[in-house]
């Protein structure tokens, strides 16, 4: 990209309180209280790469996500819409998710270079995850690519 995500973030907050934008205002909010505690956190404070930032992001979105599920199972839809509309908000600033197709390319590769070195098991199971996760960071969510890694070693 060529400005910063944090500063996209912000312009785009303000862009959202210009237009009286409720739901976008309250995430966008949201999303940068949690890059300024990421950046805080610690005993020195520090400024956030983009790609720190779109693991807040990514870490963010996954909170909506179970808080919908965990909504719709207690049979509160009205709240499970809120959380939804803030993960499509979240979701805008993240990278586009790999199809299934793409990321069964990606761990069977990956499952094939590992068993190839005759690794089974537990063993096999965080060599293939050690190969994938920086491929798939942000793009896949983690339950899905372990499912997928489990599948594919024949777990």
């Amino acid at each position: 990209m060529s400005i910063d995500l944090k500063a996209r973030l912000k312009d785009d907050l303000t862009t959202s309180i210009k237009a009286r934008d409720e739901l976008r205002s309250a995430t966008l909010r949201m999303v940068l209280t949690a890059i300024t505690n990421e950046e805080v956190a610690g005993k020195e404070a520090k400024v956030l790469s983009d790609e720190e930032i779109l693991t807040v992001l990514a870490r963010e979105g996954k909170k909506r996500r179970e808080s919908a599920v965990a909504y719709t199972e207690a049979n509160r839809p009205e709240l499970a819409a809120r959380e939804n509309a803030e993960l499509e908000v979240i979701s805008m600033y993240l990278p586009e998710q790999l199809t299934d197709a793409e990321l069964e390319g990606i761990v069977k590769a990956a499952a094939s270079e590992v068993t190839g070195s005759g690794a089974t098991g537990g063993a096999a199971m965080g060599a293939v995850m050690k190969i994938v996760q920086p491929q798939v960071k942000g793009r896949a969510d983690g339950g899905v690519v372990a499912a997928m890694v489990r599948a594919a070693l024949g777990n």
